[in-house]
Protein backbone atom coordinates (compact mmCIF):
# COMPACT_ATOMS: atom_id res chain seq x y z
CA UNK A 1 0.00 0.00 0.00
CA UNK A 2 1.47 3.29 -1.14
CA UNK A 3 0.80 5.66 2.18
CA UNK A 4 0.65 9.36 1.49
CA UNK A 5 1.07 12.07 4.40
CA UNK A 6 1.58 15.82 4.47
CA UNK A 7 0.47 19.32 6.32
CA UNK A 8 -2.16 21.32 4.58
CA UNK A 9 -2.69 24.93 6.32
CA UNK A 10 -5.87 26.05 6.45
CA UNK A 11 -5.92 30.40 6.05
CA UNK A 12 -8.73 33.00 5.93
CA UNK A 13 -10.08 35.80 8.37
CA UNK A 14 -11.11 35.36 11.51
CA UNK A 15 -14.54 33.25 11.66
CA UNK A 16 -13.92 32.35 8.15
CA UNK A 17 -14.66 28.41 9.17
CA UNK A 18 -11.37 27.12 9.50
CA UNK A 19 -12.21 25.47 12.44
CA UNK A 20 -15.45 24.07 11.93
CA UNK A 21 -13.98 22.43 8.38
CA UNK A 22 -11.13 21.17 10.57
CA UNK A 23 -13.47 19.90 13.12
CA UNK A 24 -15.72 18.50 10.05
CA UNK A 25 -12.35 16.65 8.07
CA UNK A 26 -10.93 15.43 11.35
CA UNK A 27 -14.62 13.70 12.92
CA UNK A 28 -14.06 15.40 16.22
CA UNK A 29 -13.28 18.14 17.93
CA UNK A 30 -10.41 19.40 18.20
CA UNK A 31 -10.12 22.60 17.55
CA UNK A 32 -12.61 25.49 19.61
CA UNK A 33 -15.48 27.02 17.39
CA UNK A 34 -17.30 29.96 18.73
CA UNK A 35 -18.81 33.08 16.96
CA UNK A 36 -15.68 35.46 18.24
CA UNK A 37 -13.25 35.82 16.03
CA UNK A 38 -9.42 35.50 17.20
CA UNK A 39 -10.70 32.74 18.87
CA UNK A 40 -7.73 30.56 17.65
CA UNK A 41 -4.29 31.33 19.23
CA UNK A 42 -1.91 28.31 18.92
CA UNK A 43 -1.49 25.85 15.46
CA UNK A 44 -3.68 23.32 16.44
CA UNK A 45 -2.98 20.29 14.04
CA UNK A 46 -5.62 17.92 13.84
CA UNK A 47 -4.96 14.64 11.58
CA UNK A 48 -7.11 13.16 9.42
CA UNK A 49 -7.37 10.04 7.51
CA UNK A 50 -8.56 9.69 3.95
CA UNK A 51 -7.43 6.32 2.58
CA UNK A 52 -3.73 6.21 2.63
CA UNK A 53 -3.28 9.45 2.83
CA UNK A 54 -2.85 11.64 6.78
CA UNK A 55 -3.62 14.36 6.37
CA UNK A 56 -2.34 16.90 9.22
CA UNK A 57 -3.96 20.01 9.08
CA UNK A 58 -2.19 23.47 10.65
CA UNK A 59 -5.28 25.44 11.87
CA UNK A 60 -3.68 28.47 11.70
CA UNK A 61 -5.00 31.86 13.79
CA UNK A 62 -7.27 34.16 11.15
CA UNK A 63 -5.62 36.86 9.55
CA UNK A 64 -6.29 40.19 10.89
CA UNK A 65 -4.03 43.43 11.03
CA UNK A 66 -2.00 43.48 14.51
CA UNK A 67 -2.66 46.21 16.81
CA UNK A 68 -0.74 43.98 20.29
CA UNK A 69 1.47 41.66 20.72
CA UNK A 70 -0.35 38.90 20.72
CA UNK A 71 -2.30 39.61 17.99
CA UNK A 72 0.84 39.61 16.24
CA UNK A 73 2.08 36.93 17.37
CA UNK A 74 -1.07 34.91 16.35
CA UNK A 75 -0.59 36.50 12.77
CA UNK A 76 3.29 35.39 12.70
CA UNK A 77 2.29 32.06 13.86
CA UNK A 78 -0.64 32.22 11.04
CA UNK A 79 1.71 32.67 7.86
CA UNK A 80 4.95 30.65 9.62
CA UNK A 81 1.89 27.96 9.35
CA UNK A 82 1.47 28.66 5.81
CA UNK A 83 4.91 28.65 4.90
CA UNK A 84 5.31 25.09 6.14
CA UNK A 85 2.53 23.53 5.13
CA UNK A 86 2.33 21.43 1.47
CA UNK A 87 -0.74 22.43 0.40
CA UNK A 88 -2.56 25.88 1.60
CA UNK A 89 -6.58 26.26 1.47
CA UNK A 90 -7.44 29.87 1.52
CA UNK A 91 -10.57 30.08 3.22
CA UNK A 92 -13.41 32.83 1.66
CA UNK A 93 -16.56 33.45 3.11
CA UNK A 94 -19.21 33.29 0.03
CA UNK A 95 -21.75 35.84 1.62
CA UNK A 96 -19.03 38.32 2.38
CA UNK A 97 -16.73 37.98 -0.71
CA UNK A 98 -14.19 39.73 -1.52
CA UNK A 99 -13.32 42.09 1.61
CA UNK A 100 -10.34 44.19 1.89
CA UNK A 101 -9.39 41.25 4.31
CA UNK A 102 -9.27 38.84 1.85
CA UNK A 103 -7.61 41.22 -0.79
CA UNK A 104 -4.68 41.72 1.83
CA UNK A 105 -4.44 37.94 1.99
CA UNK A 106 -4.01 37.33 -1.51
CA UNK A 107 -1.62 39.80 -2.05
CA UNK A 108 0.95 38.65 0.60
CA UNK A 109 0.13 35.13 -0.55
CA UNK A 110 2.10 36.20 -3.66
CA UNK A 111 5.01 37.01 -1.69
CA UNK A 112 4.39 34.62 1.01
CA UNK A 113 4.02 31.35 -0.42
CA UNK A 114 7.16 29.65 -1.53
CA UNK A 115 8.12 28.29 -5.27
CA UNK A 116 6.21 24.83 -5.94
CA UNK A 117 3.81 25.36 -3.07
CA UNK A 118 0.25 24.58 -3.93
CA UNK A 119 -2.99 27.02 -3.11
CA UNK A 120 -6.42 25.79 -3.39
CA UNK A 121 -9.36 28.06 -2.94
CA UNK A 122 -12.67 26.69 -0.75
CA UNK A 123 -15.08 28.99 -0.80
CA UNK A 124 -17.49 28.39 2.76
CA UNK A 125 -20.92 28.58 3.27
CA UNK A 126 -22.16 28.60 0.13
CA UNK A 127 -25.46 28.26 1.74
CA UNK A 128 -26.21 31.81 2.18
CA UNK A 129 -25.58 33.09 -1.81
CA UNK A 130 -27.03 32.42 -5.29
CA UNK A 131 -25.43 30.02 -7.64
CA UNK A 132 -25.07 33.36 -9.43
CA UNK A 133 -23.21 34.93 -7.30
CA UNK A 134 -20.69 31.93 -5.89
CA UNK A 135 -19.76 31.89 -9.49
CA UNK A 136 -19.02 35.62 -10.13
CA UNK A 137 -16.89 35.67 -6.78
CA UNK A 138 -14.92 32.05 -8.00
CA UNK A 139 -14.13 34.07 -11.15
CA UNK A 140 -12.68 37.36 -9.53
CA UNK A 141 -10.63 35.49 -6.49
CA UNK A 142 -9.27 32.76 -9.30
CA UNK A 143 -8.32 36.31 -11.09
CA UNK A 144 -6.76 37.68 -8.53
CA UNK A 145 -4.57 34.48 -7.54
CA UNK A 146 -3.74 31.70 -9.59
CA UNK A 147 -5.85 28.77 -7.46
CA UNK A 148 -4.82 25.19 -8.03
CA UNK A 149 -8.48 24.30 -7.29
CA UNK A 150 -11.47 25.56 -6.54
CA UNK A 151 -13.85 24.17 -4.36
CA UNK A 152 -17.50 25.18 -2.96
CA UNK A 153 -18.25 24.33 0.36
CA UNK A 154 -19.88 24.57 3.60
CA UNK A 155 -18.11 23.32 6.71
CA UNK A 156 -21.13 23.30 8.92
CA UNK A 157 -23.55 21.12 7.00
CA UNK A 158 -20.68 19.04 5.59
CA UNK A 159 -21.70 20.11 1.55
CA UNK A 160 -18.70 19.68 -0.49
CA UNK A 161 -15.84 19.07 2.02
CA UNK A 162 -16.00 15.06 0.99
CA UNK A 163 -14.25 16.14 -2.27
CA UNK A 164 -11.96 18.97 -0.07
CA UNK A 165 -10.90 15.99 1.43
CA UNK A 166 -10.32 13.41 -1.20
CA UNK A 167 -8.45 16.27 -3.38
CA UNK A 168 -5.98 17.09 -0.70
CA UNK A 169 -5.37 12.95 0.10
CA UNK A 170 -4.63 12.66 -3.61
CA UNK A 171 -2.51 15.33 -3.71
CA UNK A 172 0.31 14.81 -0.65
CA UNK A 173 3.63 13.26 -0.99
CA UNK A 174 4.42 9.89 -0.93
CA UNK A 175 5.51 8.81 2.15
CA UNK A 176 4.83 7.26 5.69
CA UNK A 177 2.42 8.77 8.01
CA UNK A 178 3.80 11.03 11.33
CA UNK A 179 1.57 10.07 13.55
CA UNK A 180 -0.41 6.89 14.92
CA UNK A 181 -3.74 6.34 12.81
CA UNK A 182 -6.19 6.39 15.68
CA UNK A 183 -3.97 10.24 16.94
CA UNK A 184 -6.54 12.48 16.36
CA UNK A 185 -4.23 16.07 17.03
CA UNK A 186 -0.69 16.62 18.18
CA UNK A 187 -1.86 18.96 20.82
CA UNK A 188 -1.01 17.67 24.38
CA UNK A 189 -4.45 16.89 26.25
CA UNK A 190 -3.40 19.66 29.12
CA UNK A 191 -3.47 22.25 26.37
CA UNK A 192 -6.71 20.50 24.94
CA UNK A 193 -8.53 20.96 27.88
CA UNK A 194 -7.47 24.45 28.50
CA UNK A 195 -8.94 25.17 24.80
CA UNK A 196 -11.78 23.42 25.91
CA UNK A 197 -12.31 25.80 29.10
CA UNK A 198 -11.55 28.91 27.07
CA UNK A 199 -13.93 28.17 24.78
CA UNK A 200 -16.88 28.28 27.77
CA UNK A 201 -15.43 31.33 29.07
CA UNK A 202 -15.56 32.91 25.65
CA UNK A 203 -19.36 32.07 25.10
CA UNK A 204 -20.31 33.51 28.10
CA UNK A 205 -18.46 36.51 28.43
CA UNK A 206 -18.83 39.55 26.35
CA UNK A 207 -16.66 41.36 23.81
CA UNK A 208 -13.27 42.61 25.64
CA UNK A 209 -12.78 40.41 28.15
CA UNK A 210 -12.02 37.08 26.40
CA UNK A 211 -8.84 38.67 25.48
CA UNK A 212 -7.85 39.73 28.16
CA UNK A 213 -7.78 35.95 29.64
CA UNK A 214 -6.05 33.26 29.16
CA UNK A 215 -6.41 29.50 30.78
CA UNK A 216 -3.58 26.96 31.90
CA UNK A 217 -3.92 23.48 33.17
CA UNK A 218 -1.41 23.61 36.40
CA UNK A 219 -2.38 19.92 37.65
CA UNK A 220 -3.13 16.87 35.70
CA UNK A 221 -4.02 13.48 38.03
CA UNK A 222 -4.94 10.25 36.60
CA UNK A 223 -6.51 9.03 39.46
CA UNK A 224 -6.81 4.72 40.44
CA UNK A 225 -10.52 4.39 39.50
CA UNK A 226 -9.93 5.63 36.21
CA UNK A 227 -11.66 9.31 36.24
CA UNK A 228 -9.29 12.36 36.52
CA UNK A 229 -8.76 15.46 38.45
CA UNK A 230 -7.46 18.35 36.25
CA UNK A 231 -6.53 21.94 37.79
CA UNK A 232 -6.86 24.81 35.65
CA UNK A 233 -5.75 28.53 36.13
CA UNK A 234 -7.79 31.35 34.29
CA UNK A 235 -5.61 34.38 34.58
CA UNK A 236 -6.90 37.72 33.99
CA UNK A 237 -5.19 41.05 33.76
CA UNK A 238 -7.36 43.36 36.02
CA UNK A 239 -9.14 42.95 39.51
CA UNK A 240 -13.01 44.03 37.75
CA UNK A 241 -12.38 41.62 35.28
CA UNK A 242 -11.84 38.68 38.37
CA UNK A 243 -15.55 39.23 39.44
CA UNK A 244 -17.10 39.70 35.73
CA UNK A 245 -15.61 36.04 35.83
CA UNK A 246 -16.82 34.89 39.29
CA UNK A 247 -20.04 36.04 38.68
CA UNK A 248 -22.74 36.44 41.45
CA UNK A 249 -21.92 34.72 43.84
CA UNK A 250 -19.74 32.97 41.73
CA UNK A 251 -22.88 31.88 39.36
CA UNK A 252 -20.68 32.49 35.86
CA UNK A 253 -17.19 30.53 37.40
CA UNK A 254 -19.75 27.80 38.01
CA UNK A 255 -21.71 27.61 34.93
CA UNK A 256 -18.54 27.67 33.01
CA UNK A 257 -16.61 24.99 34.66
CA UNK A 258 -19.79 22.51 34.36
CA UNK A 259 -19.80 23.14 30.63
CA UNK A 260 -16.10 22.53 30.66
CA UNK A 261 -16.37 19.33 32.43
CA UNK A 262 -19.59 18.20 30.26
CA UNK A 263 -17.39 18.48 26.95
CA UNK A 264 -13.96 17.07 28.59
CA UNK A 265 -15.68 14.12 29.55
CA UNK A 266 -17.40 13.03 26.65
CA UNK A 267 -13.69 14.07 24.62
CA UNK A 268 -11.68 12.26 26.93
CA UNK A 269 -14.24 9.63 27.54
CA UNK A 270 -14.19 8.58 31.30
CA UNK A 271 -15.25 11.35 34.23
CA UNK A 272 -13.79 14.37 34.97
CA UNK A 273 -13.23 16.39 38.31
CA UNK A 274 -12.44 20.02 37.31
CA UNK A 275 -11.03 22.95 39.80
CA UNK A 276 -11.07 26.66 38.36
CA UNK A 277 -9.13 28.94 39.90
CA UNK A 278 -9.25 32.52 38.96
CA UNK A 279 -5.89 34.70 39.14
CA UNK A 280 -5.57 38.37 38.46
CA UNK A 281 -1.82 38.82 36.73
CA UNK A 282 -1.73 42.52 35.52
CA UNK A 283 0.97 42.11 33.10
CA UNK A 284 -0.04 38.16 31.46
CA UNK A 285 -0.14 39.52 27.47
CA UNK A 286 3.32 40.63 28.22
CA UNK A 287 4.79 37.50 29.94
CA UNK A 288 7.23 35.03 27.40
CA UNK A 289 5.50 31.32 29.99
CA UNK A 290 2.05 32.82 29.33
CA UNK A 291 2.93 32.68 24.98
CA UNK A 292 4.98 28.99 25.52
CA UNK A 293 1.74 27.52 26.70
CA UNK A 294 -0.68 28.85 24.39
CA UNK A 295 2.02 27.12 21.70
CA UNK A 296 3.08 31.03 20.39
CA UNK A 297 6.50 32.63 19.97
CA UNK A 298 7.03 35.43 22.37
CA UNK A 299 9.42 36.97 19.96
CA UNK A 300 7.08 37.20 16.83
CA UNK A 301 4.97 39.53 18.74
CA UNK A 302 8.01 42.24 19.47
Amino acid sequence: MTTRAGFVALIGEPNAGKSTLLNRMVGAKVSIVTHKVQTTRARIRGIAMEGAAQIVFVDTPGLFRPRRRLDRAMVAAAWGGAADADIVVLLVEAHRGLTPGVEAILAALKDRVGEGQRVALAINKIDRVKAEVLLALSQRLNEAYPFERTFMISAERGHGVADLKAWLGAELPQGPWFYPEDQIADLPLRMIAAEITREKLTLRLHEELPYQLTVETERWEDKPDGSVRIDQLVYVARDGHKGILLGHKGETIKAVGQAARAELMEFLGRPVHLFLQVKVRPNWLEEKERYSEMGLDFKDGD
